[in-house]
């Protein structure tokens, strides 16, 4: 067994041996058992005689090379800026200064100054104006703990980043409340547990940030924490499959997965998912659910979001109080079937729902923003109707699709029933992943059409 570690000692958060006491990979692998030599990346004859020294023993050993990332790229070298794409004005400067009047570099220079950005040439009826929920996340944090006196906070908050507070809103805490922010590193099962052995006491609020794509692992963390009555309020953003180039490895798509608990012998379970459809119904849900008990988790998506409008064409949830477990009803099918609608799809099942209408055909749509809760006043008004569409970004497999279905039978439903969902592996393409999917207007106006 031969372990070869590329140790460039940077997250996309910043440099873990600065915000990580105690962090040394070499040092880890060790109490493994590996037998470990450490080289300098850069240095090519002491990279040589450490690779020979690891290959040349039949024991298990380890080889850990420490390189700056982006070595020779004028800032970017050593940065967490390396981490992704790199800066258009850091990569021409580097190519103009390595290439000099050669053809090839000049061509490179070129391609990357006249490059634009895809941008979705689609437009929607009934929504309008935009909102990046997962940023607000941290702005709607700071106004509730701007609330509270400095002790306050102390005694009864601390929150957990897993390395992505840019992308997360987080950053917006750590700038204004920094004696609450744990800048945990990548360690997502951990710093759940942690988040929810500070909530395990009334009163105290343990709050924890990922990407939706990670809930999976933390499956095991979510039941303990369960089981153990903790507080946590968990934000879970880049979910479903809407904007998500990195394709499959980053689609939050099985997040109902959190929704694991059985009711315990003293009441009900509290554990909550509540995915709201737009910045206002967004920023009232967290102010809503903040102080709630037990588990709490939080969706948002990559993409920014556009207001929902009411049929007089003003935003729906503009002021509006957030009630969870309550559906809303976006707009009336009188008499016709009904879509139920998650999240990102809101929007898009919307112009969808229009487009119908103004055809004759009769259909309405639900927003179900809390997914685990069922909303008895609506579900009768949907057992009644001819056929019900679920349409979400999450897995068609395991979403809440998968379970909505058996919920409608339990009440007497008679009518047809399909559920839209993610059902193929990612191919890029930011906007395009929801057509792929047959996530847009047109693939739920076909699915509608072949229930109506």
């Amino acid at each position: 067994m031969k372990v070869l570690i590329d140790d460039n000692n940077v997250t996309i958060s910043g440099h873990p041996q600065s915000y990580m006491a105690g962090y040394d990979l070499s040092r880890t692998l060790a109490g493994y058992g590996l037998q470990i030599e450490t080289v300098l990346g850069e240095d090519l004859s002491s990279l040589y005689t450490g690779l020979c020294r690891t290959f040349g023993d039949n024991n298990p050993r380890a080889l850990v090379i420490m390189r700056k990332m982006a070595p020779g790229i004028e800032g970017a070298e050593g940065s967490p800026h390396a981490h992704e794409v790199l800066k258009v004005d850091t990569a021409v400067k580097y190519l103009e200064q390595r290439g000099g009047a050669d053809k090839k570099y000049a061509k490179a220079i070129e391609l990357l100054k006249s490059a634009k950005g895809d941008k979705s040439p689609l437009q929607y009826k009934g929504s309008s104006g935009v909102g990046k929920n997962r940023d607000d996340f941290g702005k709607i944090i700071n106004e509730i703990l701007d609330g509270m006196s400095e002790q306050q906070r102390l005694d009864t908050v601390r929150v957990f980043d897993n390395d992505l507070m840019g992308s997360q809103g987080l950053h917006h805490i750590a700038k204004k409340h920094p004696e609450i922010f744990v800048e945990a590193g990548i360690m997502e099962r951990g710093n759940f547990s942690a988040a929810a052995g500070f909530g395990y006491v009334k009163g105290k609020q343990g709050i924890y940030s990922t990407f939706s794509a990670f809930l999976e692992m933390c499956i095991s963390e979510i039941t303990m924490s369960r089981l153990n009555f903790a507080n946590v309020l968990a934000h879970f953003s880049h979910s479903g499959v809407d904007d998500m180039a990195d394709n499959t490895c980053h689609f939050g798509i099985n997040s109902m997965f959190a929704d694991g608990g059985v009711k315990p012998g003293h009441g009900e379970d509290t554990t909550r998912l509540y995915f709201p459809c737009d910045q206002h119904q967004f920023a009232a849900c967290v102010k809503r659910i903040y102080n709630d008990p037990g588990l709490r988790f939080l969706f948002s998506t990559r993409s920014a979001v556009p207001d929902i409008l009411d049929e007089s064409g003003k935003p729906m949830f503009q002021g509006k109080a957030f009630e969870p477990g309550k559906d809303d009803l976006i707009r009336d099918a009188k008499g016709g079937g009904y879509v139920v609608a998650v999240g990102e799809c809101v929007y898009r099942a919307l112009d969808a729902v229009i487009n119908l209408q103004e055809q004759g055909v009769k259909v309405g749509l639900v927003n179900k923003s809390t997914l685990n809760l069922y909303d008895e006043a609506m579900m009768k008004k949907l057992v009644a109707a001819p056929f019900v569409l679920v349409v979400e970004g999450w897995n068609v497999k395991t979403g809440l699709g998968s379970r909505f279905g058996s919920e409608l039978l339990k009440r007497g439903f008679k009518g047809k029933y399909k559920n839209l969902g993610t059902n193929r592996d990612g191919s890029g393409g930011l906007w395009r992943q929801m057509p792929y999917q047959g996530l847009d207007s047109e693939g739920i106006q076909k699915a509608i059409r072949a229930l109506a």
